[in-house]
């Protein structure tokens, strides 16, 4: 039986650009049935070396007051701690900012955004991948947790 063995270098490009044509993973938002798919704007390689970032990358999708948001990510994201930012309107039209609980890596792939009370009005929900241990920033003494990857979901103005 005859073999065919590739040089070393052709072999060695061959593995890696099969593992660079990977596309990064995608985030569902859905709201009132309807669902929107985004890429990620921002995302890093798990050093934080390498990294891409898309201002088109945001998606758009109508969150009527009182709707609530499922948010789903797939395995590659839930496989590392992550969790939900958002921002919102009240009544009085004062814009708050909070986020959701940190998930720990591998605890969940889904999370349902119900903000506080049936009058208020989502305007940006990002999924944040969280990606090296946290550190403490010298200047600050705060302790710092790095960004690989985020999805974001705008809603319509």
């Amino acid at each position: 039986m005859l073999r065919r063995l590739l040089p070393v270098p052709v072999a060695a490009l061959l593995l890696v650009a099969a593992g660079c044509s990977s596309a990064p993973p995608e985030v569902t938002f859905a709201a009132g049935g309807t669902t929107a798919v985004a890429q990620p704007t921002q995302y890093c390689d798990l050093d934080l070396e390498d990294c891409t970032s898309d201002a088109t990358a945001p998606v758009t999708l109508a969150v009527p007051a009182g709707t609530p948001l499922q948010v789903t990510v797939p395995e590659d994201v839930a496989s590392a701690p992550w969790h939900v930012v958002f921002s919102y309107t009240d009544a009085a039209g004062q814009q708050i900012d909070e986020r959701s609980p940190l998930f720990a890596a591998n605890e969940r792939t889904e999370w349902t955004l119900t903000l506080p009370a049936p009058t208020d009005e989502l305007v940006e929900a990002q999924v944040q991948q969280f990606g090296p241990a946290p550190a403490i920033n010298e200047e600050t003494g705060e302790i710092e947790f790095p960004t690989r990857a985020s999805w974001v979901l705008r809603t319509p103005a």
